[in-house]
This record gives C-alpha cells, structure tokens and sequence, in this order.
C-alpha cells in the first residue's frame, strides 16, 4: 500500500516470533481486549477501572479468591496440556470435555465399586483414603486415555477427521455422564436429585493452607505434567518424532515414523492428562469443584474449550501454559465475583474471556508477519 513518498508493506518472518517477543504480542493484546470491553462496563453505568482493580484483587489477593483461582488454574492447565500434546503432532484435540468426563465417571466408579452408592443417613464408610485416592487418579487418567484413544486409532488407522470425531464423542460422553448420574444410572445420588453421590471427605485429596489460602494438592501433579512435556518435546527422541510428524507427516513416515503409533500415542497422552483434569474438578480436593457432579455438570466441560486457546495462546510451549492457563483462571474467577458485586447480567465472565481469546489469537498473526513502513526511492515504481 502506498502512502504519500512510503509503503506499508507485509512481510513474512523468517522465523515465528517466540519467547519474549511473543509474550509481548500476547500482552498487547490483552491490554486492547481489556480496554475493548471497558465499553461494556460504560453501558452498564460501571467504572472500567474501578471494575478491573476488583477483579485482580479479587482473584489474585483475596484468601477466597485465590484460592478458587487456584482451583480453576489446576482444572484449565489439564485441559491445555491435554491439547498442547496431539497439537504438537499437527492434531487437534476437540474432545477433553468427553475426556475429562469419562475421567470423572472412573474416579467416582472406583468409590462405587469399594462401597456403593451412600444413601441418607448413611454415615461416611471410611474408606482407606490412601489407596482410593490412588486408585481414582489412576482410573481417571486411563478412563479418559482409552476414550481419546478412539479418535486416536481412527485417525492413525483410516485417516478419519480427528475433529469431527472428537466432537462427536464429547456428545456421547454427555449423554452417558447424564444417564449415570440422573437418567437411571447407579451414580444417581440416593436422595433422588439430579446429581451424582457426594465424595465422602475420607477419599477427597487434601489441600494446602498457605495462611487462608486452600491450594489444591494436584496443582503440583498439573505443573509436573507440563515440566514433562517440555522435557518430553525438548530432549527424547519421541518428543523430536512428534513434532516432525507435526511439522512434516511425509517426510516423517519416510524417515521410519509410524503415523498410526505417533496418533494414538498423543491422543492416549492427551486422553490421560484431560482425565485427570475431570478427577481435579469433580471428585479432587476438597473445594476444587463440587466434590459430585451436578446437573450443570456441562458448564465445566464447556470451560474446557478454553484449554484449546490458552494452547494457541502459548504457542504450544507446555511452560508457557502456566502462566496463561493461570492468567484466565484468575479471570473466570473474578469475572464471575464483580458480576455479582457490580449487579451485571449473567455471563460476564464468558463474554471478557471471549473477547481476550479472539484478540489473543487474533493477534498471533503478528508472530508471523510484520508491517513494514519504508520511503520510497526516488525514481521508484
């Protein structure tokens, strides 16, 4: 484009911009979407700055607050990972919501099968804490393994869009975890509400108390799984073949990479990681969820879409899915408090979050590209 004696030109970068350059961008473009949805807060008659200083404070120094971001932190961290890994491999992940769920409905299988459905007033049965524990994280994980493995062994086996099947069992999985928790199923709660039965205290993991801050124990079962990927893509050999089959799928079957292991490889990974995230909000510490799961049970499921975001966002670097994943979790926890405090209409939350998702990936463009502004030389075309 030609302005007067310059051009405005765009150029591709030789190299995707990474590190401190891209958090940069990713800050940029947090600042505009704050500032874009300041607008919202001037048509409800809310001063913008009054309402972002109550929702950092709220979520990053109240006791309560940062303890429910803790909470939310943990469950969006799992989801990001658990799309960070097929990513990687040039596949999309679609399916933790499906994922986390089934996840979910081992954990509570496990206190099923050691003691049945409670009912009223049946006291806490006491189980050994230490081996159910163990046991509900473990079937957890490899619940939601074996149900990401489906889309996994189709796509590597017949080549089936990975999307569309994921998409399709997130359904599947929706209408199983409604079936079994008020459709019938044996994970009904006894008292005939529309919920599972509760986690008796004796098999809920415990938390931290930093002061009056509740940390969650899995906070550091989520940071070691992303300190493992990064040692996974970064040092083995397996890491090296996923991300060339990512980059390459025919260079790297011809260099000995089997598409069918590779894909169900990522997916079961994936699968596990997703699990456990189900494990951390539904039957997890105490505090980090509803310790049952309710009616509203796909509310959270839809959160974890915004794991597929905060991948993008982090430019799939397991590290820097940290601090993104633990940036929005502050914010689904603050925009939900001044939504309340400032009497504004329901849905807040997801609105600011959706509006910071699109400019954040939106703004990813710029990794790749770059405006040039150049005079032109006389005599120049």
């Amino acid at each position: 484009m030609k302005i007067g004696k310059h051009e405005l030109r765009l150029e591709r970068r030789l190299a995707p911009l990474a590190g401190g350059d891209a958090a940069k961008i990713s800050l940029v473009a947090i600042l505009v979407g704050l500032a874009l949805f300041s607008i919202i807060f001037i048509l409800a008659d809310v001063n913008p700055l009054s309402a972002y200083k109550t929702l950092f404070s709220y979520a990053f120094t109240s006791p309560y607050g940062l303890s429910a971001t803790a909470n939310r932190f943990v469950y969006l961290l799992l989801c990001t990972l658990a799309f960070i890994i097929p990513f990687r491999a040039g596949l999309w992940n679609i399916g933790m919501t499906g994922q986390l769920y089934f996840g979910a409905l081992g954990a509570f299988g496990v206190l099923y099968a050691f003691t049945g459905a409670w009912a009223p007033p049946t006291p806490d049965p006491g189980v050994s804490s230490g081996l159910v524990i163990l046991l509900m994280i473990l079937v957890a994980a490899l619940c939601g393994a074996g149900f990401a493995a489906i889309a996994g062994f189709l796509k590597g086996r017949f080549n089936v869009n990975e999307i569309v099947t994921t998409i399709m069992l997130n359904f599947i999985a929706l209408w199983f975890v409604r079936y079994m928790i008020f459709g019938g199923g044996p994970f009904m709660n006894p008292g005939g509400r529309s919920e599972s039965f509760n986690v008796p205290p004796s098999a809920r993991l415990s938390s931290i108390s930093v002061g009056d801050v509740s940390i969650p124990l899995t906070i550091f079962l989520a940071i070691g799984i992303a300190v493992l990927l990064y040692f996974l893509f970064t040092k083995t050999k397996l890491g090296y073949q996923i991300k060339a089959f990512g980059h390459n799928p025919t260079a790297a079957r011809y260099s000995g990479v089997s598409p069918l292991k590779i894909t169900l490889l990522v997916f079961i990974i994936g699968g596990m990681i997703a699990g456990l995230a189900g494990y951390h909000y539904f039957g997890g510490p105490g505090g980090s969820g509803y310790n049952k799961i309710q009616r509203n049970f796909y509310l959270i499921g839809d959160l974890a879409f915004y794991g597929i975001v905060c991948g993008l966002i982090s430019l799939g670097n397991p590290l820097s899915a940290i601090p993104v994943s633990l940036f929005f979790g502050g914010l689904t926890t603050g925009t939900r408090y001044i939504q309340g405090q400032f009497h504004m209409a329901f849905g807040l939350d997801y609105a600011l979050l959706g509006v910071l998702m699109i400019l954040l990936v939106a703004f990813q463009f710029f990794s790749r590209y770059r405006i040039v502004w150049t005079k032109k030389l006389k005599g120049g075309g």
